[in-house]
């Protein structure tokens, strides 16, 4: 992908765009980008059908050989990427093939721009459609989370912090609160769209062109809903691949920690993924491991390393085109396609896993995980939370190794010792023996955005309206370049 100022070829391969003076040499095949090309040919035909439609309305081309144009763009479409001869990129091969069925007037195709607004377009039209699929695909994976929050807001799991026993919560809430992060990594992704779907077209080399061209037209004819404004920008400028991009990798650090946490959960028995999504060793018989989750964490790196990648190629390039920028689309391609068969793997791991609700509870009382209810019992008491954290504190240090949490008698005689007065002055025991329980101190945790199932019940509700919201948000993205699309080959009708 490059303008107009550096054509190329193979040797002795002279083209409609190239000189002789340009013909040869041994950089020919570094130079060029038409293998990478292939990932924006579509885009590069709907660029091209909507720029000469627009010519013919100015009254730039006639409409004769607009409808020669057209007619070669057809046949190019029918026979390929891999039809096109050797060059340079995607875009003069097109042209190049264009003038060969046309004839020279074929080269009123790319009158009135260049290579480096018909690219910029066309990078922005392609990572338009990959980002709607990314967002659909995500849209479904928040689905298949909120079902399992629905299916298990009342299943008790052990929940962590510094990978140590810390307090009971539920699968929902854990499940939550992941959905409520990819909420966001979706909202970061549509507000990214809005600044990809501007159209460059029109902006040529970078300083605008004579012709009388419509620059509203093209991006109508295109599905644009805006035209980015100063022309040296918007040749430019590959900030929206930035956004996009670091969008994608927070979206990929939000999946590894959900990967991340499955594993863990899996080395403990506390969840059994399903065999779809497991693997087994090749000298062990007996292991079952979360292959796919690993790889949806170390794909990570895919994301991270495409963000990286993209700001060492865009640092301190000088406005306005510069051949560095060849290399910058790579960059989110990769990192995209990913990301977007990783949430679809991840969101489906977790919505098959089987998930053990005997050893689940279990799990949840060990390490005197209750300890912080039961502090908050004596705090509800009027007891200082301080205070109570004490009594709690040395209630557990004194735990034998074979034991999870202390019985009533033992926090009796610590809160004895250190308040003055036996716990029932200030609890009652039943009130204990209950937040001692796992799933009673789950029940307790009714606080909004908490883990009892109200709590839960009220979030999913939410969510599920943000999910409504957003999967309408991108049908309706999507039904536009649709109509756009209708609109373009009505007009590329005319001149048949």
């Amino acid at each position: 992908m490059s303008d107009g100022e550096d054509p190329t070829s193979e040797p002795d391969d002279e083209t409609v765009v190239r000189r002789d003076r340009f013909a040869g040499g041994p950089a020919r095949s570094f130079l060029s980008s038409l293998a990478d090309d292939e990932r924006i040919f579509a885009a590069d035909l709907a660029v091209d059908r909507a720029h000469v439609v627009m010519l013919a309305e100015q009254g730039i081309v006639d409409e004769a050989t607009v409808g020669e144009i057209l007619a070669a763009l057809d046949e190019v479409e029918a026979a390929g990427h891999g039809d096109l001869s050797d060059g340079e990129d995607v875009h003069e091969a097109i042209e190049s093939a264009v003038i060969d069925r046309v004839g020279p007037e074929g080269g009123k195709m790319h009158t009135a721009r260049s290579r480096n607004d018909e690219v910029a377009a066309c990078i922005r039209y392609r990572l338009r459609e990959d980002v709607l699929d990314l967002l659909s695909t995500l849209v479904g994976a928040r689905e298949q989370l909120l079902a399992v929050a629905s299916d298990h807001d009342e299943t008790v799991m052990p929940g962590y912090t510094h990978l140590q026993p810390a307090q009971p919560t539920t699968v929902a809430h854990w499940v939550l609160s992941y959905e409520q992060a990819l909420q966001r990594d979706t909202g970061r992704l549509l507000d990214a769209y809005e600044r990809i779907n501007q159209s460059p077209l029109g902006a040529a080399a970078f300083a605008g062109t004579p012709f009388e061209v419509n620059r509203e037209r093209t991006a109508e004819l295109l599905g644009f809903d805006s035209v980015a404004e100063n022309s040296m920008d918007a040749s430019a400028t590959r900030d929206f691949l930035v956004e996009t991009i670091s969008a994608v990798a927070a979206l990929a650090t939000t999946l590894s920690s959900l990967a991340e946490d499955v594993i863990v959960m899996a080395s403990k028995d506390h969840v059994e993924l399903d065999d779809d999504y497991s693997s087994t060793s090749s000298i062990m018989p007996q292991k079952k491991n979360p292959d796919t989750l690993e790889l949806v964490r170390g794909r990570t790196g895919d994301a991270t390393a495409g963000l990286n990648g993209l700001l060492t190629n865009l640092k301190g390039q000088p406005r306005a085109y510069n051949r560095d920028l060849q290399r910058a689309g790579r960059h989110a391609w990769d990192a995209i396609d990913s990301v977007t068969d990783s949430v679809e793997v991840a969101a489906g791991a977790v919505a098959t896993a089987d998930w053990p609700a005997e050893t689940l509870e279990a799990a949840a009382g060990e390490g005197f995980a209750t300890a912080t209810g039961v502090a908050d019992l004596l705090a509800m008491a009027g007891v200082p939370f301080r205070t109570a954290h004490e009594v709690v504190a040395e209630a557990a240090a004194g735990l034998d190794a074979d034991e999870d949490a202390p019985d009533y008698e033992a926090l009796s005689a610590v809160a004895e010792d250190v308040l003055g007065d036996p716990l029932s002055q200030f609890v009652e025991r039943e009130a204990v023996e209950r937040a001692l329980d796992p799933t009673e101190s789950v029940a307790m945790r009714d606080s909004r955005g908490g883990p009892a199932p109200a709590a839960v019940a009220e979030q999913v509700s939410d969510a599920e309206d943000v999910l409504t919201a957003h999967r309408e948000t991108v049908e309706s993205r999507r039904d536009a370049v649709e109509r756009a699309t209708d609109r373009r080959q009505t007009e590329v009708s005319r001149y048949a």
